[in-house]
């Protein structure tokens, strides 16, 4: 393609217009490709880094370019900022959701403290009522933790909800490890009693950083390199949570090598205490956390919050990511089937270090599709890198189903093993990293926390209700023996089936999502507000109003006629600038 076409096809991102009709527009899915070494994207690429071009798109209102391309590029002192210096650009990036690595270790690390109690108390914890409610009571407070948080987020900050969610974290994971009943060792049930209080505090802590960790992760990857954002939100959110979850399966291997059985309740103890040791670490950088300029310009802290409008405007979106993440983690429990048969496959009764080992074999398959579907978010866009997942998992899982009574068997476990990672794999490369990206940059700043939260929350509910769901489909499919091979086929056959109502969901309800997508939204909800009479000069914090409200009246000058001061040259070559971009 020569120079002259490239600068016919210069793309200029079209925003997400609140329009039934854009998911039938045959350029919607082109609009989320990137392609930096492509001539249509190596002239827009260019075309943004003109100062000119800048000025006259904030002059015109147009999407955020003038706004992300000075957005703390530059140091006080006028040095531009690296990504890894001192002060560099990926810090806060890294700051605001790396928290997720301690969900990803905390939750995981609780089957390894299931097995390691049974281990201990054999039938006594098998039976007990408590023994059941453990793994589900820290769901229960995630969602408590996303509505709170998603709350303080919005109306008094990122990094307030970040520090107290960490504190939170910190405190009761480590009392956790220090869980005893009245009676001392002899009292089961009151040591699982605490453990189950504590654990749901810290379920509160963890959901916490959700709204607020991922939020400020999605608004800080705005300032990076264009074409980079999407994986630099996903490698230090999804991806953290994905390495917790390998952390969890290794750490008990090390213990255990230490203490062996005969000390089995420091290797629990020690387990789950261990996980306090990053969010300590991380408790310090954010307490250096500086809050996103778009987040102070653009909360309601100054005004009412306006509910009705915002429903009203995305409603329908919400309720979309909402469902897809519903399905996503109601469907993902039923994956657990398999990893259970690997494990029962291999030695029925073998030793924990050979059951710690295997789980971090298994575990370990998330990292790659994790990693990849990071990579893909940027180039196909978050939408349809969330498509192509969904439905190449449901067609591998069709097949396990499938061929579930061959693979299930001792002699081709091998063959199990890596079908398995490769289902996990596309299942992270999709919806596991697609829907909380999708999640944080379709809507705007204002309510970003609280938007984030519900819709997380609802998936939460989702992984709650499957656990209940998938015994019942068992036992149903199975003609009342769940442990039949058609009754662990049956929720396969379900849950693969929701993957591909996901893809559908995703294609024609999600909007398309670019590298502006977070400006684009901001400038779209404001002018929404505008049209309905809402007083945006009321946005915003106190040092940024007046700021805001200058920058409008300029804008509003220029629209009536009024050029921005630049020099004769510049000014003979804005019309021939501004012509290629349209």
């Amino acid at each position: 393609m020569d120079e002259a076409a490239a600068q016919e096809d210069v793309y200029h991102p079209t925003p997400p217009a609140m329009s039934w009709k854009r998911h039938f527009n045959g350029k919607v899915i082109r609009d989320e490709l990137y392609f930096p070494w492509s001539a249509r994207d190596k002239a827009r690429d260019e075309q943004s880094k003109d100062p000119l071009y800048q000025d006259a798109e904030a002059a015109n209102g147009l999407p955020g370019t003038h706004y992300e391309s000075n957005q703390e590029d530059f140091l006080e002192d006028g040095t531009p900022r690296t990504v890894w210096g001192q002060n560099g650009k990926a810090w806060p990036v890294m700051t605001a959701g790396a928290g997720l690595f301690s969900d990803g270790y905390v939750n995981n690390s609780m089957g390894t403290v299931t097995t390691v109690l049974k281990r201990i108390y054999g039938e006594e914890y098998s039976k007990s009522r408590k023994s059941q409610i453990l793994p589900a009571i820290v769901f229960v407070g995630t969602v408590v933790g996303m509505l709170v948080f998603g709350y303080v987020a919005d109306y008094h900050s990122r990094k307030l909800g970040m520090l107290i969610s960490t504190l939170i974290l910190i405190l009761f994971t480590i009392l956790c490890s220090g869980s005893w009943g009245a009676g001392g060792k002899k009292n089961m049930d009151g040591m699982l009693a605490a453990l189950i209080t504590y654990r749901f505090f810290m379920g509160i802590g963890l959901g916490g950083e959700y709204p607020a960790g991922s939020v400020a992760c999605a608004e800080a990857s705005a300032i990076m390199g264009r074409g980079t954002r999407n994986r630099w939100f996903i490698l230090f959110t999804n991806f953290m949570i994905d390495f917790g979850f390998v952390a969890s399966a290794f750490v008990p291997c090390v213990l255990w090598w230490i203490f062996h059985d005969k000390h089995l309740q420091a290797v629990w103890r020690l387990t789950l205490g261990l996980g306090a040791i990053p969010p300590l670490g991380l408790f310090y950088l954010r307490t250096k956390f500086k809050e996103n300029p778009s987040f102070m310009k653009n909360n309601f802290k100054r005004t009412r919050f306006p509910y009705w409008l915002a429903i009203k405007y995305y409603g329908v979106r919400l309720a979309c990511v909402s469902l897809i993440w519903f399905i996503y983690d109601w469907a993902s429990y039923s994956y657990g089937l398999y990893a259970s048969s690997i494990l029962d496959n291999l030695n029925p009764n073998q030793s924990l270090i050979k059951n710690f080992g295997y789980t971090t074999i298994i575990n370990l398959w998330y990292l790659p599709g994790s990693f990849l579907g990071a990579i893909c978010a940027d180039y196909l866009g978050p939408r349809l890198t969330l498509i192509i997942g969904v439905v190449l998992q449901a067609v591998v899982g069709y097949v396990m189903a499938g061929i579930y009574p061959h693979l299930s068997k001792p002699e081709n476990v091998a063959g199990f093993i890596c079908m398995y990672g490769v289902f996990l794999a596309l299942g992270e490369f999709g919806p596991g990293d697609q829907i909380g990206l999708i999640a944080s940059k379709t809507c705007a700043t204002p309510i970003r926390g609280q938007y984030y939260a519900i819709a997380a929350a609802i998936g939460k509910i989702g992984a709650f209700v499957g656990t209940y769901c998938f015994p019942a489909i068992q036992k149903s499919v199975g003609h009342g023996d769940p442990d039949s091979v058609a009754g662990q086929q049956g929720p396969f056959w379900v849950s693969c089936s929701m993957n591909i109502l996901s893809a559908v969901l995703a294609y024609f309800l999600l909007p398309s999502i670019t590298q502006e997508t977070i400006q684009d939204e901001d400038r779209l909800f404001r002018e929404y507000l505008v049209g309905h009479g809402f007083d945006v000069s009321l946005m915003g914090d106190v040092e940024f109003a007046e700021g805001v409200n200058a920058s409008s009246e300029d804008q509003t000058e220029f629209k009536e006629g009024h050029e921005p001061q630049h020099s004769s040259d510049e000014q003979e070559h804005l019309p021939a600038k501004l012509e290629a971009t349209q």
